[in-house]
């Protein structure tokens, strides 16, 4: 989503003089669209420097009503995207800003494509309450979270990474020092979205806290730990677990382990192959989660200790779906001295 997309709007009772002074306004890397709604602030249609243009070889005045140079057949969202597929669609066409109206055609918001990967239909709760005691001294007086990679802490890469998938309706889930960390965010107003703070009191293991959820806007939430660096696609992440009808999916790191020797196959001491040197590829736990919120009301208990693995046991006996997600990007887990040290090099490099 756009913030301050109020730029991108001119009154229908304003001229196209009024039209090319706020278009000249909008800064440089902004597409120039200006979207003309009323007083009640209906959308009524859009505008360009082109379509200025046009109208003025037309013999059109300057001085003119922006309605007669608008163009009135654009395409819109009503409330929000319903998928990745639909934002797809319009970026694969060229356009490059989206209107969202309400359900009265009012203008509630614009996406910018140039900014937004996509708009994802879930709630993101970051798990930031942890002591980070083998960083310590770094956190003795600063929460993990809160330690900076390159030019800001690790918690903003990921919420920076989360708003470009349209995802803006964050919760923080704190507990030591975690004054810190609301007073750097705020209600997330800065960066144009919705920040909550779940505060624990007594610790709740790695997902219980989710419990103390209020009403969120989303069927689906993504779990995932603060003191992550990574590049991970929450879109293709999200059409995985959308697309296999999985309760629950688990982002995973491939690791692969070489055995240096030959591995012989045997059968009650009988040799009947062998593998020379062999190597073998396991799944690791990323502590990145897609779940769907009727699994959290259902298995998690309310304000209890409960992990992560816990919940996934209860959807592997329940029968119902449990996928993995293998990222073959970046992704490291900033939990011990060294990796704060290889962070910091290999922000450089990367792309978040």
């Amino acid at each position: 989503m756009l913030k301050d997309y109020q730029y991108h709007n001119i009154f229908s009772s304003e001229n196209a003089r009024e039209a090319l002074r706020k278009l000249d306004a909008l800064p440089e890397l902004t597409s120039r669209t200006l979207f003309v709604i009323d007083q009640e602030g209906h959308l009524l249609g859009t505008i360009t420097d082109g379509d200025i243009r046009r109208g003025l070889l037309k013999n059109l005045e300057i001085s003119d009503s922006v309605t007669l140079f608008m163009h009135e057949e654009f395409k819109r969202i009503t409330l929000k995207p319903s998928g990745p597929e639909e934002l797809r669609t319009y970026r694969n066409s060229g356009i490059r800003m989206i209107p969202v109206v309400d359900g009265n055609a009012r203008l509630i918001d614009v996406i910018d494509l140039d900014k937004t990967r996509s708009v994802l239909p879930v709630t993101a709760v970051i798990m930031a309450g942890g002591k980070g005691e083998r960083l310590r001294p770094l956190t003795d007086s600063v929460p993990k979270p809160m330690l900076k990679i390159g030019d800001k802490p690790i918690i903003e890469h990921n919420i920076d990474r989360l708003i470009q998938y349209g995802i803006d309706e964050i919760f923080i889930s704190i507990n030591y020092l975690g004054d810190q960390i609301k007073n750097y965010f705020g209600d997330g107003n800065r960066k144009g979205i919705s920040i909550q703070y779940i505060e624990e009191t007594t610790p709740l293991g790695t997902i219980g806290s989710i419990s103390l959820l209020p009403q969120i806007r989303n069927n689906n939430i993504l779990l995932l730990n603060s003191d992550l660096l990574t590049n991970i696609d929450f879109e293709s992440f999200y059409e995985e677990y959308a697309g296999k009808g999985a309760m629950m999916t688990v982002a995973s790191i491939p690791y692969q382990f070489q055995v240096p020797y030959a591995v012989l196959e045997t059968k009650e001491e009988i040799v009947h192959a062998f593998l020379e040197k062999p190597s073998y590829t396991y799944y690791s736990n990323a502590g990145i989660y897609l779940i769907a919120k009727s699994a959290c009301d259902k298995y998690i208990p309310k304000g209890s200790f409960f992990n992560t693995t816990d919940l996934m046991e209860e959807i592997i006996k329940s029968g119902h779906k449990l996928t993995h997600y293998p990222h073959m990007g970046y992704w490291l887990d900033i939990g011990k001295y060294p990796d704060f040290i290889k962070a910091q090099e290999d922000i450089k490099y990367i792309k978040l």
